[in-house]
């Protein structure tokens, strides 16, 4: 016992030196730990608050808002990650909160989400050809048939039946009308008279009172010439109160002479308020 402990006594101080180091290297590794523990904490933190943010959206409502028919499954699995891959200046709940309402994508969404109901009444309608209405030189007044679903022409939460725009909301209207005559010299025939008389009429049949009324009426007595084109047009255009069921409609003097372009006989209809 006391050889053994004579022999560790006389070993170099090199060796004694070694040991400490090796003592000392050991007791060094217990600091190294605290940054790798802190920084894993402050990840843990941050995560939280992240997740505390996200609950607090949805229970708001602005998060919610992916449970909508506006959304897919794919559109949800990416709206969330956007939330939680905001960098670390962002992860504050102000800045966080702020950062979701100003996304953009939300507000393009929310404007592609209106249903068909958001948008307001509204008919414009082409003229039907070919035209067959009133026969040659019959000054007679004659109901003009439209396209309702044809080149430029629509109709959306509005009715038509045989020339009439039905009314299904009501409210305040602006009502616009344009008519298109032509005369081709040699081709549609010597029939005119020296004064022709031209009248465009748009006629509000009442539903309550089971009366029509004449909304707006406009024309000319035109002189025309035989030997060459002759064009002439009437349009009109007013806003006009109408009531669920009634009917709007146009008539025109010498129907047999409308140009049969759509682009130059149209009937339509917007609405531009309700009642109240």
């Amino acid at each position: 016992m006391a050889a053994s402990y004579y022999r560790s006594y006389l070993r170099s101080p090199t060796g004694m030196e070694n040991s400490q180091q090796r003592f000392d290297s050991g007791q060094n590794t217990e600091p190294t730990c605290r940054p790798l523990i802190f920084g894993t904490l402050v990840v843990m933190g941050l995560l939280q608050i992240a997740s505390s943010v996200a609950i607090l959206l949805h229970l708001t409502g602005h998060i919610g808002q992916v449970s909508s028919s506006c959304y897919s499954k794919k559109d949800i699995q990416t709206e969330l990650p956007s939330i939680h891959d905001k960098p670390l200046e962002s992860t504050q709940t102000g800045g966080l909160i702020a950062d979701a309402l100003k996304d953009p994508r939300k507000k393009d969404r929310s404007r592609s989400c209106k249903s068909q109901k958001d948008l307001k009444p509204s008919a414009h309608l082409t003229i039907r050809a070919p035209i067959n209405f009133t026969q040659k030189g019959n000054i007679q007044l004659a109901l003009i048939h439209w396209n309702t679903n044809h080149g430029l022409a629509h109709l959306r939460h509005l009715g038509y039946s045989d020339g009439i725009i039905k009314i299904l909301e009501g409210g305040f209207y602006y009502v616009y009308a344009k008519t298109c005559f032509r005369y081709y010299a040699g081709v549609s025939g010597d029939v005119l008279k020296d004064d022709t008389i031209l009248i465009q009429y748009v006629h509000h049949e009442k539903q309550a009172q089971k009366t029509t009324i004449v909304l707006m009426k406009s024309g000319s007595t035109k002189h025309w010439n035989k030997t060459d084109f002759n064009l002439y047009c009437i349009q009109q255009g007013g806003v006009f109160l109408l009531k669920d069921g009634d009917g709007i409609y146009v008539k025109v003097s010498n129907s047999w002479l409308l140009d049969p372009e759509p682009e130059g006989s149209y009937f339509g209809a917007i609405k531009m308020s309700n009642l109240n």
